[in-house]
């Protein structure tokens, strides 16, 4: 994009591009149409970590969320220190979805892996998958469940120390109500954000069904045209469409690198950014829900 694009969104939302909007806090009431652009996965590919801060620094994206147990977090988090502005949460991770690519725990936590020590692929039982294959299906423990999402949290804190919230990669915390309770009670004992901040959001649509990137960025701007008053999330995993992510993939999800790229050009798109600007919403992260 541009810069003089880029300046010129920046200006209609009131929202510097050195801050990521994180300068203020929202205040109740008004009729301003708010939009939360969430970011996920950053850590889990080198793809992924170059599309995350490209859909900030050139688009419209303000939160990301970093997984501790990616094999890229390393230099995940040295382009997170090199671009403050962008809000980071921590995605906290007790699964390894893709067949060719694993990851592992952070903790000796033995109820939480497969035989090869890796975490299980699903959270639920999936029938495109062998039995067994999810966190549902062993005998998990919710002593390890705390003891992993702990060190996770801390490694988190030590790298990029200005992490404002927590999530759950893949909905885990759905699983049942003990571990629904243990996320709220890191998120007190670690001073994060409490679920509180965040109940008051709506759902944005962004592009339904659409799947390719012409289509979506399309779709993407109707439904931001239908937008009234109130804040709204919206959640994708933006990479670029490089031949690393081509080798990714589970059953069902076979086409993780142009569902991918496609993510990346919506949130990068002139297109996209000049409707945000022309109907006046305002870009917002977490750090602006306290």
């Amino acid at each position: 994009m541009k810069l003089d694009l880029l300046l010129a969104v920046a200006v209609g939302f009131g929202v510097s591009l050195a801050d990521g909007g994180q300068a203020e806090s929202l205040k109740p009431g008004g009729g301003e149409v708010r939009l939360l652009i969430r970011e996920d996965d950053m850590g889990s590919f080198h793809a992924a970590n170059l599309a995350c801060i490209d859909c900030y620094t050139n688009g419209i994206a303000r939160s990301v969320e970093l997984m501790v147990n990616g094999p890229w977090f390393p230099e995940a988090a040295k382009l997170l220190r090199e671009n403050p502005g962008l809000d980071v949460g921590v995605h906290l991770v007790l699964t390894s979805e893709w067949e060719n690519f694993k990851w592992a725990p952070k903790a000796w936590v033995p109820s939480l892996v497969d035989s090869n020590g890796f975490f299980f692929p699903m959270v639920w039982r999936n029938n495109l998958l062998p039995l067994h294959s999810s966190i549902q299906e062993s005998n998990w423990r919710i002593a390890d469940v705390e003891k992993e999402l702990r060190a996770q949290i801390e490694i988190a804190l030590r790298h990029v120390p200005r992490v404002t919230h927590l999530s759950c990669h893949m909905g885990f915390e759905g699983l049942e109500p003990r571990i629904r309770d243990l996320v709220r009670k890191l998120e007190r004992d670690y001073h994060l954000q409490p679920e509180t901040a965040r109940a008051s959001l709506k759902y944005f649509p962004g592009w339904g069904s659409e799947r390719n990137a012409d289509g979506r960025v399309r779709a993407f701007i109707a439904n931001l045209e239908k937008l009234t008053p109130g804040t709204y999330l919206f959640v994708e995993h933006p990479a670029r469409g490089t031949p690393e992510l081509e080798t990714v993939g589970h059953k069902g999800y076979e086409t993780v690198a142009t569902d991918r790229e496609a993510v990346r050009r919506v949130y990068t798109s002139p297109e996209v950014n000049e409707a945000i600007s022309r109907l006046k919403v305002k870009l917002i992260s977490y750090a602006n829900l306290r």
